[in-house]
Protein backbone atom coordinates (compact mmCIF):
# COMPACT_ATOMS: atom_id res chain seq x y z
CA UNK A 1 0.00 0.00 0.00
CA UNK A 2 2.98 2.50 0.65
CA UNK A 3 4.79 2.21 -2.66
CA UNK A 4 1.42 2.21 -4.29
CA UNK A 5 1.13 6.01 -2.55
CA UNK A 6 3.87 6.98 -3.55
CA UNK A 7 2.86 8.81 -6.95
CA UNK A 8 0.32 10.17 -4.98
CA UNK A 9 2.76 11.84 -2.57
CA UNK A 10 5.71 13.47 -5.60
CA UNK A 11 2.53 15.05 -7.31
CA UNK A 12 1.50 16.35 -4.01
CA UNK A 13 4.73 18.14 -3.18
CA UNK A 14 4.62 19.15 -6.98
CA UNK A 15 1.67 21.23 -6.89
CA UNK A 16 3.05 22.47 -3.41
CA UNK A 17 5.84 23.62 -5.21
CA UNK A 18 4.34 25.65 -8.00
CA UNK A 19 2.17 27.11 -5.79
CA UNK A 20 4.76 28.48 -3.71
CA UNK A 21 6.97 29.80 -6.80
CA UNK A 22 3.70 31.74 -8.19
CA UNK A 23 3.24 33.17 -4.58
CA UNK A 24 7.17 34.52 -5.02
CA UNK A 25 6.49 35.97 -8.47
CA UNK A 26 3.55 38.08 -7.61
CA UNK A 27 5.74 39.77 -4.73
CA UNK A 28 8.58 40.32 -7.00
CA UNK A 29 7.72 40.73 -10.62
CA UNK A 30 11.60 40.79 -11.82
CA UNK A 31 12.02 37.52 -11.02
CA UNK A 32 9.62 36.56 -13.95
CA UNK A 33 11.70 37.92 -16.82
CA UNK A 34 14.70 36.58 -15.31
CA UNK A 35 13.32 33.27 -14.75
CA UNK A 36 12.55 33.24 -18.87
CA UNK A 37 15.79 33.49 -19.86
CA UNK A 38 17.11 31.04 -17.57
CA UNK A 39 14.27 28.18 -17.28
CA UNK A 40 15.14 26.31 -20.51
CA UNK A 41 18.53 25.35 -19.90
CA UNK A 42 18.28 24.53 -16.12
CA UNK A 43 15.14 21.96 -17.32
CA UNK A 44 17.93 19.98 -19.77
CA UNK A 45 20.16 19.88 -16.65
CA UNK A 46 17.59 19.03 -14.39
CA UNK A 47 16.51 16.35 -16.54
CA UNK A 48 19.85 14.67 -17.21
CA UNK A 49 20.75 14.96 -13.53
CA UNK A 50 17.06 12.88 -13.41
CA UNK A 51 16.29 10.86 -16.10
CA UNK A 52 17.83 7.49 -14.60
CA UNK A 53 15.88 7.80 -10.87
CA UNK A 54 12.64 8.59 -13.23
CA UNK A 55 13.10 5.42 -15.41
CA UNK A 56 13.62 3.41 -12.70
CA UNK A 57 10.31 4.93 -11.11
CA UNK A 58 8.15 4.21 -14.06
CA UNK A 59 9.53 0.94 -14.21
CA UNK A 60 8.86 0.12 -10.36
CA UNK A 61 5.53 1.22 -10.84
CA UNK A 62 4.55 -0.88 -14.02
CA UNK A 63 5.97 -3.62 -12.00
CA UNK A 64 3.84 -3.62 -8.97
CA UNK A 65 0.52 -3.13 -11.69
CA UNK A 66 1.33 -6.48 -13.32
CA UNK A 67 2.33 -7.99 -9.79
CA UNK A 68 -1.12 -6.90 -8.49
CA UNK A 69 -2.87 -8.27 -11.38
CA UNK A 70 -1.00 -11.54 -11.42
CA UNK A 71 -2.35 -11.49 -7.85
CA UNK A 72 -5.66 -11.27 -8.35
CA UNK A 73 -6.07 -13.99 -10.65
CA UNK A 74 -4.72 -15.99 -8.32
CA UNK A 75 -7.10 -15.46 -5.78
CA UNK A 76 -9.85 -15.01 -8.13
CA UNK A 77 -13.54 -16.58 -6.54
CA UNK A 78 -13.21 -20.50 -6.53
CA UNK A 79 -15.46 -20.55 -9.50
CA UNK A 80 -11.86 -20.89 -11.93
CA UNK A 81 -11.57 -24.40 -10.01
CA UNK A 82 -15.44 -25.49 -10.88
CA UNK A 83 -16.36 -28.14 -14.16
CA UNK A 84 -15.94 -26.32 -17.20
CA UNK A 85 -19.86 -26.74 -17.79
CA UNK A 86 -20.25 -24.97 -14.45
CA UNK A 87 -18.68 -21.43 -15.35
CA UNK A 88 -20.40 -21.73 -18.99
CA UNK A 89 -23.52 -22.28 -17.37
CA UNK A 90 -22.90 -18.91 -14.84
CA UNK A 91 -21.89 -17.07 -17.81
CA UNK A 92 -25.00 -18.06 -19.86
CA UNK A 93 -26.90 -16.90 -16.67
CA UNK A 94 -25.30 -13.40 -16.70
CA UNK A 95 -25.62 -12.94 -20.04
CA UNK A 96 -29.74 -13.71 -19.58
CA UNK A 97 -29.85 -11.07 -16.63
CA UNK A 98 -28.01 -8.53 -19.70
CA UNK A 99 -30.22 -9.63 -21.98
CA UNK A 100 -33.35 -9.44 -20.01
CA UNK A 101 -32.66 -5.82 -18.58
CA UNK A 102 -33.41 -6.54 -15.31
CA UNK A 103 -31.82 -6.30 -12.68
CA UNK A 104 -32.03 -9.84 -9.81
CA UNK A 105 -35.05 -9.13 -7.24
CA UNK A 106 -33.86 -10.43 -3.99
CA UNK A 107 -36.80 -10.01 -0.88
CA UNK A 108 -34.72 -11.52 2.16
CA UNK A 109 -31.22 -10.23 1.85
CA UNK A 110 -30.42 -11.18 5.41
CA UNK A 111 -31.71 -14.57 5.68
CA UNK A 112 -29.71 -15.04 2.01
CA UNK A 113 -26.77 -13.87 3.66
CA UNK A 114 -26.98 -16.06 6.41
CA UNK A 115 -28.04 -18.88 4.17
CA UNK A 116 -24.78 -18.88 2.14
CA UNK A 117 -22.80 -18.65 5.04
CA UNK A 118 -24.33 -21.56 6.67
CA UNK A 119 -24.21 -23.63 3.11
CA UNK A 120 -20.24 -22.51 2.81
CA UNK A 121 -19.54 -23.81 6.79
CA UNK A 122 -21.16 -27.31 5.04
CA UNK A 123 -19.40 -27.43 1.98
CA UNK A 124 -16.47 -29.87 2.84
CA UNK A 125 -18.44 -31.68 5.13
CA UNK A 126 -20.18 -34.87 4.55
CA UNK A 127 -24.24 -34.26 3.80
CA UNK A 128 -25.92 -34.58 6.75
CA UNK A 129 -29.95 -33.42 5.94
CA UNK A 130 -32.05 -36.02 7.23
CA UNK A 131 -34.69 -35.25 4.44
CA UNK A 132 -33.18 -37.85 2.24
CA UNK A 133 -35.27 -40.17 3.83
CA UNK A 134 -38.97 -40.56 4.81
CA UNK A 135 -39.02 -38.99 8.32
CA UNK A 136 -42.44 -41.02 9.73
CA UNK A 137 -41.02 -45.21 9.18
CA UNK A 138 -44.65 -45.87 9.60
CA UNK A 139 -44.63 -44.95 5.92
CA UNK A 140 -43.47 -48.08 4.64
CA UNK A 141 -46.52 -50.16 6.20
CA UNK A 142 -48.44 -49.19 2.99
CA UNK A 143 -48.70 -51.32 -0.33
CA UNK A 144 -50.30 -50.66 -3.73
CA UNK A 145 -53.04 -53.02 -4.23
CA UNK A 146 -55.54 -50.92 -6.11
CA UNK A 147 -55.39 -53.90 -8.93
CA UNK A 148 -56.38 -56.66 -6.97
CA UNK A 149 -60.02 -57.88 -7.43
CA UNK A 150 -61.97 -58.52 -4.66
CA UNK A 151 -65.26 -59.88 -3.30
CA UNK A 152 -67.47 -56.76 -4.43
CA UNK A 153 -65.84 -56.05 -7.40
CA UNK A 154 -68.18 -54.90 -9.66
CA UNK A 155 -66.78 -55.96 -12.65
CA UNK A 156 -68.24 -54.91 -16.04
CA UNK A 157 -72.22 -55.08 -16.86
CA UNK A 158 -73.12 -57.80 -19.16
CA UNK A 159 -75.93 -55.46 -21.17
CA UNK A 160 -73.81 -51.81 -21.70
CA UNK A 161 -77.03 -48.52 -21.35
CA UNK A 162 -74.85 -46.32 -24.04
CA UNK A 163 -71.80 -45.16 -25.33
CA UNK A 164 -69.70 -42.31 -22.78
CA UNK A 165 -67.86 -39.91 -25.17
CA UNK A 166 -65.72 -37.84 -23.13
CA UNK A 167 -63.29 -34.44 -24.19
CA UNK A 168 -60.96 -33.73 -21.23
CA UNK A 169 -59.32 -30.29 -20.94
CA UNK A 170 -56.13 -28.61 -20.11
CA UNK A 171 -52.93 -30.17 -19.31
CA UNK A 172 -51.60 -33.69 -18.99
CA UNK A 173 -52.34 -33.77 -15.18
CA UNK A 174 -55.69 -32.64 -15.44
CA UNK A 175 -56.15 -34.83 -18.63
CA UNK A 176 -55.17 -37.97 -16.44
CA UNK A 177 -57.62 -36.91 -13.57
CA UNK A 178 -60.36 -36.77 -16.11
CA UNK A 179 -59.68 -40.25 -17.58
CA UNK A 180 -59.80 -41.52 -14.10
CA UNK A 181 -63.22 -39.74 -13.54
CA UNK A 182 -64.54 -41.22 -16.77
CA UNK A 183 -63.58 -44.85 -16.16
CA UNK A 184 -65.74 -44.72 -12.66
CA UNK A 185 -68.66 -43.03 -14.27
CA UNK A 186 -68.95 -45.36 -17.12
CA UNK A 187 -68.64 -48.32 -14.73
CA UNK A 188 -71.20 -46.27 -12.14
CA UNK A 189 -73.60 -45.77 -15.08
CA UNK A 190 -73.18 -49.61 -17.05
CA UNK A 191 -71.34 -47.48 -20.20
CA UNK A 192 -69.30 -48.42 -23.03
CA UNK A 193 -66.39 -46.14 -22.56
CA UNK A 194 -64.87 -44.18 -25.56
CA UNK A 195 -61.17 -43.57 -25.10
CA UNK A 196 -61.33 -39.88 -23.90
CA UNK A 197 -60.64 -37.84 -26.89
CA UNK A 198 -57.87 -34.35 -25.68
CA UNK A 199 -58.95 -31.18 -26.35
CA UNK A 200 -56.80 -28.42 -27.75
CA UNK A 201 -55.75 -26.08 -25.92
CA UNK A 202 -55.02 -22.14 -26.73
CA UNK A 203 -52.95 -22.41 -23.58
CA UNK A 204 -51.17 -25.58 -23.67
CA UNK A 205 -51.59 -25.58 -27.49
CA UNK A 206 -50.84 -29.24 -27.89
CA UNK A 207 -52.57 -31.95 -30.12
CA UNK A 208 -51.63 -35.29 -28.41
CA UNK A 209 -54.23 -37.38 -28.50
CA UNK A 210 -54.36 -40.54 -25.94
CA UNK A 211 -51.87 -43.11 -27.41
CA UNK A 212 -49.25 -40.21 -28.05
CA UNK A 213 -49.06 -39.64 -24.19
CA UNK A 214 -49.76 -43.12 -23.17
CA UNK A 215 -50.18 -47.08 -23.86
CA UNK A 216 -53.89 -47.45 -25.60
CA UNK A 217 -53.00 -52.03 -25.59
CA UNK A 218 -52.12 -51.86 -21.31
CA UNK A 219 -54.72 -49.52 -20.42
CA UNK A 220 -57.36 -51.72 -22.23
CA UNK A 221 -55.93 -54.68 -20.94
CA UNK A 222 -55.96 -53.76 -17.43
CA UNK A 223 -59.47 -52.26 -17.15
CA UNK A 224 -60.60 -54.95 -19.60
CA UNK A 225 -62.68 -56.90 -16.77
CA UNK A 226 -64.02 -53.30 -15.04
CA UNK A 227 -65.42 -51.28 -18.08
CA UNK A 228 -66.51 -51.73 -21.54
CA UNK A 229 -64.05 -49.86 -24.04
CA UNK A 230 -63.87 -49.56 -27.52
CA UNK A 231 -61.77 -47.23 -29.63
CA UNK A 232 -64.63 -45.18 -31.73
CA UNK A 233 -68.71 -44.85 -31.42
CA UNK A 234 -70.16 -47.02 -33.27
CA UNK A 235 -70.94 -45.50 -37.30
CA UNK A 236 -74.34 -45.04 -36.77
CA UNK A 237 -73.95 -43.01 -33.42
CA UNK A 238 -71.00 -40.85 -34.79
CA UNK A 239 -73.01 -38.42 -37.61
CA UNK A 240 -75.36 -37.70 -34.62
CA UNK A 241 -75.73 -34.02 -33.77
CA UNK A 242 -74.67 -34.22 -29.66
CA UNK A 243 -76.20 -30.71 -28.84
CA UNK A 244 -79.43 -30.97 -31.14
CA UNK A 245 -80.74 -34.29 -29.50
CA UNK A 246 -79.88 -32.75 -26.01
CA UNK A 247 -76.50 -35.23 -25.53
CA UNK A 248 -73.84 -32.14 -24.71
CA UNK A 249 -73.22 -32.37 -21.28
CA UNK A 250 -70.48 -29.14 -20.43
CA UNK A 251 -69.57 -28.52 -16.83
CA UNK A 252 -72.18 -26.40 -16.59
CA UNK A 253 -74.61 -28.80 -16.34
CA UNK A 254 -72.55 -30.99 -13.55
CA UNK A 255 -71.73 -29.61 -10.56
CA UNK A 256 -67.99 -29.32 -9.45
CA UNK A 257 -67.23 -32.13 -7.15
CA UNK A 258 -70.45 -34.10 -8.60
CA UNK A 259 -71.63 -37.01 -6.44
CA UNK A 260 -72.70 -40.46 -8.42
CA UNK A 261 -76.33 -39.47 -7.61
CA UNK A 262 -75.86 -36.45 -9.66
CA UNK A 263 -74.87 -38.48 -12.92
CA UNK A 264 -77.55 -40.91 -12.03
CA UNK A 265 -80.01 -38.15 -12.58
CA UNK A 266 -78.54 -36.12 -14.98
CA UNK A 267 -76.92 -38.38 -17.06
CA UNK A 268 -78.19 -41.60 -17.17
CA UNK A 269 -81.48 -40.30 -18.46
CA UNK A 270 -80.20 -38.88 -21.56
CA UNK A 271 -78.11 -42.25 -21.78
CA UNK A 272 -80.76 -44.59 -22.24
CA UNK A 273 -82.70 -41.87 -24.22
CA UNK A 274 -80.41 -41.35 -27.40
CA UNK A 275 -77.76 -44.22 -26.20
CA UNK A 276 -74.86 -41.74 -26.31
CA UNK A 277 -73.43 -38.79 -24.14
CA UNK A 278 -70.87 -36.71 -24.67
CA UNK A 279 -69.62 -34.89 -21.79
CA UNK A 280 -67.47 -31.61 -22.98
CA UNK A 281 -64.63 -29.99 -21.54
CA UNK A 282 -64.57 -33.29 -18.88
CA UNK A 283 -62.26 -32.48 -15.68
CA UNK A 284 -62.58 -32.41 -12.09
CA UNK A 285 -66.75 -33.64 -12.19
CA UNK A 286 -66.17 -36.42 -9.97
CA UNK A 287 -65.93 -35.39 -5.73
CA UNK A 288 -64.06 -37.98 -3.62
CA UNK A 289 -66.76 -38.58 -0.84
CA UNK A 290 -68.97 -39.91 -0.94
CA UNK A 291 -67.99 -43.17 -3.84
CA UNK A 292 -68.82 -46.13 -3.46
CA UNK A 293 -65.67 -48.58 -2.32
CA UNK A 294 -65.03 -50.11 -5.73
CA UNK A 295 -65.52 -46.91 -7.45
CA UNK A 296 -63.29 -45.94 -5.59
CA UNK A 297 -60.94 -48.80 -5.86
CA UNK A 298 -61.33 -48.87 -9.35
CA UNK A 299 -60.15 -45.13 -9.84
CA UNK A 300 -56.89 -45.67 -8.11
CA UNK A 301 -56.45 -48.47 -10.51
CA UNK A 302 -56.87 -46.53 -13.55
CA UNK A 303 -54.44 -43.92 -12.14
CA UNK A 304 -51.58 -46.18 -10.98
CA UNK A 305 -51.64 -49.25 -12.57
CA UNK A 306 -53.94 -48.70 -16.33
CA UNK A 307 -52.46 -45.40 -17.62
CA UNK A 308 -48.80 -46.20 -18.53
CA UNK A 309 -46.44 -43.38 -20.25
CA UNK A 310 -45.95 -44.76 -24.48
CA UNK A 311 -42.61 -45.85 -25.01
CA UNK A 312 -40.66 -43.20 -26.51
CA UNK A 313 -41.82 -41.08 -23.15
CA UNK A 314 -40.41 -43.63 -21.23
CA UNK A 315 -37.02 -44.44 -23.50
CA UNK A 316 -36.17 -40.60 -23.62
CA UNK A 317 -37.89 -40.65 -19.85
CA UNK A 318 -34.57 -42.87 -18.76
CA UNK A 319 -32.08 -41.14 -20.93
CA UNK A 320 -32.92 -38.01 -18.65
CA UNK A 321 -32.45 -40.66 -15.26
CA UNK A 322 -29.57 -42.06 -16.56
CA UNK A 323 -28.07 -39.20 -16.82
CA UNK A 324 -28.73 -37.69 -13.66
CA UNK A 325 -27.72 -40.73 -11.48
CA UNK A 326 -24.46 -41.39 -13.63
CA UNK A 327 -25.73 -44.89 -13.61
CA UNK A 328 -28.38 -47.05 -15.54
CA UNK A 329 -30.66 -49.77 -13.64
CA UNK A 330 -33.98 -49.59 -11.65
CA UNK A 331 -33.69 -49.25 -8.50
CA UNK A 332 -37.34 -49.79 -7.02
CA UNK A 333 -41.37 -49.82 -7.64
CA UNK A 334 -41.03 -46.08 -9.54
CA UNK A 335 -38.48 -47.21 -11.93
CA UNK A 336 -40.51 -50.03 -13.00
CA UNK A 337 -43.71 -48.21 -13.24
CA UNK A 338 -42.61 -44.91 -15.28
CA UNK A 339 -39.09 -46.41 -16.94
CA UNK A 340 -40.53 -49.84 -18.60
CA UNK A 341 -38.16 -51.90 -20.00
CA UNK A 342 -35.90 -49.02 -20.97
CA UNK A 343 -33.86 -49.34 -17.39
CA UNK A 344 -31.85 -52.14 -16.50
CA UNK A 345 -33.30 -54.10 -14.10
CA UNK A 346 -29.98 -55.89 -12.81
CA UNK A 347 -28.78 -54.72 -9.43
CA UNK A 348 -25.79 -52.41 -8.94
CA UNK A 349 -23.10 -54.14 -7.32
CA UNK A 350 -19.41 -53.17 -6.38
CA UNK A 351 -18.45 -49.72 -7.72
CA UNK A 352 -21.48 -49.05 -9.08
CA UNK A 353 -23.27 -49.31 -6.21
CA UNK A 354 -21.17 -47.22 -4.52
CA UNK A 355 -21.60 -44.67 -7.28
CA UNK A 356 -25.72 -45.17 -7.08
CA UNK A 357 -25.29 -44.24 -3.29
CA UNK A 358 -23.71 -40.61 -4.31
CA UNK A 359 -26.02 -39.80 -6.99
CA UNK A 360 -29.07 -38.94 -5.17
CA UNK A 361 -30.98 -36.00 -6.32
CA UNK A 362 -33.88 -34.11 -5.71
CA UNK A 363 -36.28 -33.12 -8.23
CA UNK A 364 -38.19 -29.18 -7.44
CA UNK A 365 -41.58 -28.43 -8.90
CA UNK A 366 -41.51 -24.15 -9.21
CA UNK A 367 -44.94 -22.78 -9.43
CA UNK A 368 -43.78 -19.75 -10.61
CA UNK A 369 -45.13 -18.93 -14.28
CA UNK A 370 -46.61 -15.81 -15.10
CA UNK A 371 -50.18 -16.81 -14.87
CA UNK A 372 -50.07 -18.15 -11.60
CA UNK A 373 -47.78 -14.83 -10.42
CA UNK A 374 -50.07 -12.89 -11.92
CA UNK A 375 -53.66 -14.43 -10.48
CA UNK A 376 -52.36 -14.36 -6.92
CA UNK A 377 -52.53 -9.97 -6.81
CA UNK A 378 -49.46 -10.54 -4.73
CA UNK A 379 -46.09 -8.31 -4.76
CA UNK A 380 -43.03 -9.96 -5.32
CA UNK A 381 -40.15 -7.71 -5.02
CA UNK A 382 -40.17 -5.97 -8.27
CA UNK A 383 -41.51 -2.59 -7.45
CA UNK A 384 -43.83 -0.86 -10.03
CA UNK A 385 -42.48 -2.12 -12.47
CA UNK A 386 -43.70 -5.47 -11.43
CA UNK A 387 -47.11 -4.13 -10.64
CA UNK A 388 -47.43 -2.99 -13.97
CA UNK A 389 -47.14 -5.69 -15.99
CA UNK A 390 -48.64 -7.85 -13.86
CA UNK A 391 -51.55 -5.57 -13.90
CA UNK A 392 -51.69 -5.54 -17.64
CA UNK A 393 -51.39 -9.31 -17.78
CA UNK A 394 -54.51 -9.53 -15.58
CA UNK A 395 -56.46 -7.23 -18.19
CA UNK A 396 -54.93 -9.34 -20.89
CA UNK A 397 -55.40 -12.49 -20.12
CA UNK A 398 -57.99 -12.25 -16.92
CA UNK A 399 -60.37 -9.86 -17.53
CA UNK A 400 -63.28 -10.46 -15.39
CA UNK A 401 -60.38 -11.05 -12.65
CA UNK A 402 -59.47 -7.31 -13.62
CA UNK A 403 -62.90 -5.28 -13.01
CA UNK A 404 -63.54 -7.23 -9.83
CA UNK A 405 -60.76 -6.07 -8.35
CA UNK A 406 -61.72 -2.15 -10.07
CA UNK A 407 -64.93 -2.93 -8.76
CA UNK A 408 -63.93 -3.65 -4.93
CA UNK A 409 -61.26 -3.47 -2.24
CA UNK A 410 -59.29 -6.08 -2.46
CA UNK A 411 -57.02 -7.87 0.09
CA UNK A 412 -53.95 -5.80 0.29
CA UNK A 413 -50.58 -8.14 -1.29
CA UNK A 414 -48.84 -8.11 2.57
CA UNK A 415 -52.23 -9.77 3.90
CA UNK A 416 -52.44 -12.06 1.22
CA UNK A 417 -48.90 -13.41 1.91
CA UNK A 418 -49.16 -13.44 5.65
CA UNK A 419 -52.47 -15.87 5.05
CA UNK A 420 -50.16 -17.80 2.99
CA UNK A 421 -51.78 -16.92 -0.14
CA UNK A 422 -48.65 -16.20 -2.78
CA UNK A 423 -46.75 -18.34 -4.64
CA UNK A 424 -43.18 -19.22 -3.61
CA UNK A 425 -40.30 -17.48 -5.05
CA UNK A 426 -37.39 -19.36 -6.46
CA UNK A 427 -35.58 -17.24 -3.42
CA UNK A 428 -37.66 -18.38 -1.08
CA UNK A 429 -37.66 -22.38 -2.33
CA UNK A 430 -33.98 -22.35 -1.74
CA UNK A 431 -34.14 -20.91 1.53
CA UNK A 432 -36.55 -23.54 2.84
CA UNK A 433 -33.93 -26.25 1.20
CA UNK A 434 -30.85 -24.48 3.06
CA UNK A 435 -33.34 -24.42 6.20
CA UNK A 436 -33.64 -28.28 5.85
CA UNK A 437 -29.65 -28.63 5.74
CA UNK A 438 -29.29 -29.56 2.01
CA UNK A 439 -25.55 -28.96 1.29
CA UNK A 440 -24.62 -26.69 -1.84
CA UNK A 441 -23.57 -29.61 -3.99
CA UNK A 442 -26.99 -31.12 -3.79
CA UNK A 443 -27.81 -32.23 -7.48
CA UNK A 444 -31.57 -30.58 -8.27
CA UNK A 445 -33.89 -31.53 -11.17
CA UNK A 446 -36.26 -28.27 -11.57
CA UNK A 447 -39.10 -28.76 -13.26
CA UNK A 448 -40.75 -26.70 -15.84
CA UNK A 449 -38.59 -24.16 -16.54
CA UNK A 450 -41.28 -21.44 -17.67
CA UNK A 451 -40.23 -18.78 -14.51
CA UNK A 452 -42.15 -15.52 -14.21
CA UNK A 453 -38.81 -13.06 -14.76
CA UNK A 454 -36.26 -15.56 -15.84
CA UNK A 455 -32.88 -15.93 -14.82
CA UNK A 456 -33.23 -12.48 -12.81
CA UNK A 457 -35.50 -14.18 -10.34
CA UNK A 458 -33.24 -17.64 -10.89
CA UNK A 459 -30.34 -16.24 -9.54
CA UNK A 460 -30.92 -16.51 -5.95
CA UNK A 461 -31.44 -20.14 -6.22
CA UNK A 462 -29.19 -20.92 -8.33
CA UNK A 463 -26.20 -18.95 -6.41
CA UNK A 464 -26.66 -21.35 -3.36
CA UNK A 465 -27.30 -24.36 -5.35
CA UNK A 466 -25.32 -24.14 -8.48
CA UNK A 467 -25.73 -27.49 -9.63
CA UNK A 468 -29.49 -26.77 -10.75
CA UNK A 469 -30.77 -28.35 -14.28
CA UNK A 470 -33.85 -29.19 -16.57
CA UNK A 471 -34.46 -31.14 -18.75
CA UNK A 472 -33.05 -29.04 -21.83
CA UNK A 473 -30.00 -28.82 -19.73
CA UNK A 474 -29.96 -33.10 -19.89
CA UNK A 475 -31.03 -33.51 -23.19
CA UNK A 476 -29.81 -32.83 -26.54
CA UNK A 477 -31.73 -31.28 -29.40
CA UNK A 478 -32.32 -34.20 -31.11
CA UNK A 479 -33.96 -36.09 -28.27
CA UNK A 480 -36.18 -33.07 -27.10
CA UNK A 481 -37.29 -32.67 -31.23
CA UNK A 482 -39.89 -34.78 -31.04
CA UNK A 483 -42.11 -33.27 -28.14
CA UNK A 484 -41.01 -29.83 -29.02
CA UNK A 485 -44.06 -29.00 -29.80
CA UNK A 486 -46.17 -30.95 -27.58
CA UNK A 487 -46.25 -29.74 -24.10
CA UNK A 488 -48.26 -32.81 -22.32
CA UNK A 489 -45.29 -34.91 -23.63
CA UNK A 490 -42.80 -32.55 -22.23
CA UNK A 491 -44.64 -32.31 -18.85
CA UNK A 492 -44.57 -35.93 -19.06
CA UNK A 493 -40.78 -36.16 -18.68
CA UNK A 494 -40.98 -33.73 -15.73
CA UNK A 495 -43.47 -35.87 -14.32
CA UNK A 496 -40.98 -39.32 -14.83
CA UNK A 497 -37.75 -37.18 -13.24
CA UNK A 498 -39.66 -36.15 -10.31
CA UNK A 499 -41.86 -39.14 -9.34
CA UNK A 500 -38.41 -41.23 -9.41
CA UNK A 501 -36.69 -38.47 -7.53
CA UNK A 502 -34.75 -39.64 -4.47
CA UNK A 503 -36.59 -36.41 -2.68
CA UNK A 504 -39.48 -34.48 -4.23
CA UNK A 505 -39.99 -30.70 -3.26
CA UNK A 506 -42.94 -28.86 -4.12
CA UNK A 507 -44.02 -25.26 -3.97
CA UNK A 508 -47.76 -25.15 -4.31
CA UNK A 509 -49.44 -28.39 -2.62
CA UNK A 510 -52.40 -27.48 -5.03
CA UNK A 511 -50.87 -27.95 -7.89
CA UNK A 512 -51.90 -31.14 -9.96
CA UNK A 513 -48.58 -32.51 -10.79
CA UNK A 514 -47.45 -31.91 -7.69
CA UNK A 515 -50.23 -33.88 -6.53
CA UNK A 516 -50.06 -36.55 -8.79
CA UNK A 517 -46.40 -36.84 -8.13
CA UNK A 518 -46.54 -37.01 -4.50
CA UNK A 519 -49.48 -39.93 -4.95
CA UNK A 520 -47.22 -41.90 -6.92
CA UNK A 521 -44.27 -41.68 -4.39
CA UNK A 522 -46.98 -42.56 -2.13
CA UNK A 523 -48.13 -45.56 -4.13
CA UNK A 524 -45.23 -46.92 -5.64
CA UNK A 525 -42.49 -45.68 -3.27
CA UNK A 526 -42.43 -48.42 -0.42
CA UNK A 527 -42.04 -45.82 2.68
CA UNK A 528 -38.61 -44.48 0.51
CA UNK A 529 -39.72 -41.56 -1.02
CA UNK A 530 -39.58 -38.68 0.36
CA UNK A 531 -41.85 -35.43 -0.50
CA UNK A 532 -41.32 -32.06 1.29
CA UNK A 533 -44.49 -29.68 1.23
CA UNK A 534 -44.30 -26.30 2.81
CA UNK A 535 -47.20 -25.00 4.70
CA UNK A 536 -47.02 -21.61 2.73
CA UNK A 537 -48.66 -19.36 5.92
CA UNK A 538 -46.53 -20.92 8.84
CA UNK A 539 -43.30 -20.17 6.03
CA UNK A 540 -45.23 -16.64 5.62
CA UNK A 541 -44.54 -16.03 9.44
CA UNK A 542 -41.19 -17.20 9.35
CA UNK A 543 -40.05 -15.22 6.58
CA UNK A 544 -41.34 -12.14 8.27
CA UNK A 545 -38.91 -11.99 10.65
CA UNK A 546 -36.55 -11.63 8.09
CA UNK A 547 -34.92 -8.88 9.59
CA UNK A 548 -34.08 -10.45 13.07
CA UNK A 549 -34.99 -14.16 13.25
CA UNK A 550 -31.42 -16.31 14.34
CA UNK A 551 -30.52 -18.66 11.51
CA UNK A 552 -30.68 -21.70 13.74
CA UNK A 553 -33.95 -20.80 14.99
CA UNK A 554 -35.14 -20.52 11.12
CA UNK A 555 -33.48 -23.95 10.49
CA UNK A 556 -35.58 -25.65 13.54
CA UNK A 557 -39.03 -24.26 12.38
CA UNK A 558 -38.30 -25.17 9.21
CA UNK A 559 -37.26 -28.24 9.84
CA UNK A 560 -40.51 -28.48 12.20
CA UNK A 561 -43.33 -27.20 9.15
CA UNK A 562 -41.72 -29.92 6.79
CA UNK A 563 -41.79 -32.88 9.40
CA UNK A 564 -45.57 -32.03 10.11
CA UNK A 565 -46.16 -32.09 6.46
CA UNK A 566 -44.92 -35.44 5.94
CA UNK A 567 -47.35 -37.10 9.16
CA UNK A 568 -48.36 -40.49 8.19
CA UNK A 569 -52.06 -41.22 7.74
CA UNK A 570 -55.12 -42.62 6.20
CA UNK A 571 -56.56 -40.14 3.24
CA UNK A 572 -58.71 -37.38 4.88
CA UNK A 573 -62.53 -37.14 4.14
CA UNK A 574 -62.83 -35.79 0.46
CA UNK A 575 -59.15 -35.23 -0.23
CA UNK A 576 -57.80 -36.26 -3.47
CA UNK A 577 -56.81 -40.19 -3.74
CA UNK A 578 -54.98 -39.35 -6.35
CA UNK A 579 -52.35 -37.23 -3.73
CA UNK A 580 -53.50 -39.40 -0.90
CA UNK A 581 -53.87 -42.81 -1.63
CA UNK A 582 -52.89 -44.11 1.61
CA UNK A 583 -56.56 -45.89 2.35
CA UNK A 584 -58.37 -49.12 2.34
CA UNK A 585 -59.85 -48.57 -1.68
CA UNK A 586 -56.28 -48.36 -2.65
CA UNK A 587 -53.40 -49.46 -0.59
CA UNK A 588 -53.20 -52.30 2.07
CA UNK A 589 -51.28 -51.68 5.40
CA UNK A 590 -48.89 -54.37 6.44
CA UNK A 591 -47.45 -54.46 10.10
Amino acid sequence: MGKQGSPRMLGADYNWNKAGLFHGFKNDPSKISSCKGVHGGKRHVWLGKNLRSMVIAFGLIGFLFLLDSLVYSLLEPTSGSAPKKSIEKMKERTTANVNEGKIPVQMYDRLMNLASFALAEKEFREDSTKFWKETYPEASIWRPCADRNSTTNLGKPKKSNGFILVSANGGLNQQRVAVCNAVAVASLLNATLVIPKFLYSNVWKDPSQFGDIYQLDHFTNNLKDDINLVKELPSNLKSLNFEAIGSLITDADIPKEATPADYVKTVLPLLLKNRVVHLLGFGNRLGFDPLPFELQRLRCKCNFHALKFAPEIERVGSLLIKRIRKFDAARNMLDKQLLGNFMSNTPLKGKDAAVGDQSKYLALHLRFEVDMVAYSQCEFGGGEDEREELQAYRESHFPLLAERLEKSKPTSPTELRRLGKCPLTPEEAALVLAGLGFNRETFIYLAGSRIYGGQSRMQTLSSLYPNLVTKEDLLNRSELEPFRNFSSQLAALDFIACATADVFAMTDSGSQLSSLVSGFRTYYGGGHAPTLRPIKKRLAAILLENSTIAWDSFEERIRKMIEEGQRVGVRGNKKSIYRQPRCPECMCKYH
